[in-house]
């Protein structure tokens, strides 16, 4: 647990690669959310498909149900892109907020990301969103409320949506930067295997076009990338 909790040191950290990933990752992982609720739709016809979460916000912020119902057309669809609005402005905040935070903790990266996704799914769809009336109790043995069948949609596709951020954090971060995250030891990181994985053969680096002694020299840059999973 302490090692979790640990911060990074100050000059691994990489905020301003961490923004732009985190935007990137944030649109990528809205995208993936949206694949996941085809074959598992989170909310049963009716009611509480007329008017979503998002739109139940917007109406509660004051703006109109109109308003917050206005479609735009693609391929004859009507799209709610309000709701898409909100949609990407979430998942880009907690892209932001989750690259951020991962540049000092390590912990928030625990099982790829799936445990905050688990904490953002209680968090909003179980805590805050029935309290402020945006969605229904979340006890599904109450009439009305939030059926188990949304409850395994969202908790789930909370887990995929986190997992694309992580995904898409680590390699985008690794290829800018040409290091391992912040609490990787640069020199753990970087190593030369004389024995190749079955299958793979690897080079020794002189054999690699554009090899220099300055880049033998340098651990960021000395044989393939060795990432530490978390």
């Amino acid at each position: 647990m302490n090692n979790l909790l640990a911060r990074t040191d100050k000059s691994r950290r990489r905020i301003g690669t961490a923004l732009l990933v985190g935007l990137i990752g944030g649109v990528f992982s809205a995208i993936v959310k949206f694949g996941w609720e085809v074959p598992f739709p989170p909310r049963t016809p009716g009611l509480r498909s007329d008017t979503n979460p998002p739109q139940s916000m917007l109406e509660w912020f004051g703006m109109s149900h109109d308003a917050s119902h206005s479609t735009v057309t693609f391929s004859n669809n009507p799209l709610p892109i309000m709701s898409f609005m909100v949609h990407f402005s979430f998942a880009i905040a907690f892209g932001l907020l989750y690259c951020v935070v991962a540049e000092y903790y390590r912990g928030i990266k625990l099982w790829q990301g799936a445990v905050f996704g688990v904490l953002v799914y209680v968090g909003a769809h179980v805590v805050i969103m029935p309290l402020l009336g945006w969605a229904p109790s979340p006890f599904p043995w109450v009439e009305g409320a939030q059926t188990w069948s949304e409850h395994f949609s969202e908790l789930l596709g909370h887990i995929v949506w986190m997992w694309s951020i992580e995904i898409v954090r680590r390699d985008l971060r690794n290829r800018i930067t040409h290091e391992p995250d912040a609490e990787v030891p640069l020199d753990a990181a970087t190593q030369w295997s004389s024995t190749p994985a079955v299958g793979l053969a690897l080079a020794p680096p002189a054999a690699h076009p554009g090899f220099t002694a300055q880049a033998a020299a340098n651990p960021t840059t000395r044989g393939p990338h060795v990432q530490v999973f978390t």
